[in-house]
């Protein structure tokens, strides 16, 4: 994400143990029961009994995680069918009537915690815009120093905290991919300076935003819930942010060394850390520049890691887009950036030998050169065929660079694709000039790319037999989009 929503990445939310209520200065004292309503009266949703009185908000020293940190967002329990009880004794039909059907009660309502998380979620999703406005401001208002943490602008801000949490509803059984995605948040936050002791404040505006939009879900139930949903979610981002605090720092400085037009909106940037950056070929790390302060992009690394310890990134300026406009167009040798440390999973497999499928689209070239670089760097002879996409002709800004790797390296095949207008060898969509060449079984597929060609590559690969554990990209709404 390029801000620190409540829930977010570049976001989500997942249930949890409920007993420690501190971030919101009340313990819902655990997930409460209900008391059955009596056959007279109709079902009505069972009261949580009363909080308990909390002590203050844990301080950083407690960074252990909730024993069952997603006991929120588990399985429903199945809720059996019971037959209802009668105080009278059965009266046999008279013999010329046929036996009366048996009636059996309706399912009880389910009001496992995973419930009423997505009942609250289908209740706001239709004015997810007014929720995520009004939690801002109830944020900002009752705690004005956290505005600083947050972008001057917060157009692309407000849709965050519901694409976070409908991310968690639709991942809830999967506790290994809500970690792992929850930690990555917990690390990136540290960049905006998110401290543990904001967690409170952003809880408590999350329940005041809901409770005020959800009001036909809303109630004790709901409400212990969304406590211990978010307490676990919390833990898990301040424990990884801990962590990472002891290995690298939460920026890094990096001075413009070059910088190259290599058409009108595009330029290739290269940077100096002012320490060591680890990363791997592949992955990519959010950008800061001086004009737009807490303003984040991602980019992907152009290069694999080299010994000079440069970082270069290919840019292409975009409408409206602060950071990818100041790089093109106003930086320059000398000025100073910041970064944020790398993430990104797609890497290259270093211990097999199956080939590489790379689909590169347009400025998506970058982690695929850094891709075939890190290939060479291990010295063994993979096949590795690159499909480079473009719109037009003069859009290939990379081709004559990625042609001068094809005749260094033999087990290297780079093959143009042009939407528009007659080029080298292939014409029209780039995942459709793939299924022209092939077989691919035996190659993990790398995409990178505009969204809509990740997902078109997707589903093209998949058609023609790639499985899906062997297809890899990165992108800025990877996780959040698994959910269409």
């Amino acid at each position: 994400m390029d801000g620190p929503t409540t829930m977010s990445a570049d976001g989500a939310s997942s249930g949890g143990d409920s007993r420690d209520g501190g971030w919101f200065g009340r313990g819902p004292g655990g997930t409460p029961g209900g008391t059955a309503p009596t056959p007279q009266a109709p079902p009505t949703r069972p009261a949580a009994p009363a909080p308990s009185t909390p002590s203050a908000p844990s301080v950083p020293e407690q960074r252990t995680a909730p024993s069952t940190p997603f006991q929120a967002f588990g399985p429903a329990p199945t809720a059996a069918s019971t037959r209802p009880a009668s105080s009278a004794p059965p009266v046999a039909p008279a013999p010329s009537a046929p036996p009366a059907p048996e009636q059996s009660a309706a399912a009880p309502e389910d009001t496992s915690d995973a419930a009423l998380l997505r009942r609250t979620l289908a209740e706001i999703e239709p004015i997810a815009d007014k929720v995520t406005s009004h939690f801002y401001a109830l944020l900002f208002l009752k705690h004005p120093d956290l505005r600083a943490l947050f972008p001057a602008a917060m157009d692309t801000q407000r849709d965050r905290l519901f694409t976070a949490l409908l991310t968690a509803a639709t991942h809830v059984n999967d506790a290994a991919t809500l970690t792992a995605y929850l930690s990555g948040l917990g690390r990136g936050h540290r960049k905006y300076g998110t401290l543990p002791e904001h967690y409170p404040a952003v809880g408590e505006a999350l329940l005041g935003a809901l409770s005020q939009y959800a009001s036909e879900s809303w109630g004790p139930r709901t409400e212990a819930a969304w406590v211990g949903a978010y307490t676990a979610i919390s833990q898990i981002m301040i424990d990884a942010a801990a962590q990472d605090e002891l290995r690298a720092p939460a920026w890094w400085q990096a001075e413009v060394v070059a910088h190259e037009m290599r058409t009108r909106d595009i330029a290739v940037v290269t940077v100096r850390p002012d320490q060591p950056y680890p990363f791997l070929a592949g992955q990519y790390a959010s950008l800061e520049t001086p004009w737009w302060p807490r303003v984040w992009r991602h980019y992907s690394f152009a290069s694999a890691p080299r010994s000079d310890g440069l970082l270069s990134f290919h840019v292409k300026a975009v409408p409206a887009g602060w950071v990818s406009n100041a790089l093109v167009h106003r930086a320059r040798p000398g000025h100073v950036i910041r970064l944020g440390a790398p993430a990104g999973s797609m890497t290259v497999d270093h211990t097999t030998d199956n080939g590489l499928l790379c689909l590169g689209g347009g400025t998506g070239i970058a982690p695929i050169k850094a891709l075939v670089e890190d290939v060479a760097q291990h010295g063994r002879r993979r096949s590795v065929q690159v499909f480079y996409g473009a719109r037009r002709d003069n859009d290939l800004y990379d081709i004559d660079t990625m042609l001068r790797m094809q005749q260094s390296h033999p087990w290297l095949s780079v093959r143009p694709v042009v939407d528009d207008g007659p080029t080298g060898e292939l014409c029209g969509q780039l995942p459709d000039a793939v299924c022209q060449y092939g077989p691919w079984h035996t190659y993990d597929a790398y995409l990178s790319g505009p969204p809509g060609m990740i997902r078109r590559g997707v589903d093209t690969l998949v058609g023609i037999g790639i499985p899906t554990h062997r297809i890899r990209h990165d992108s800025i709404e990877e996780l959040v989009g698994a959910r269409n």
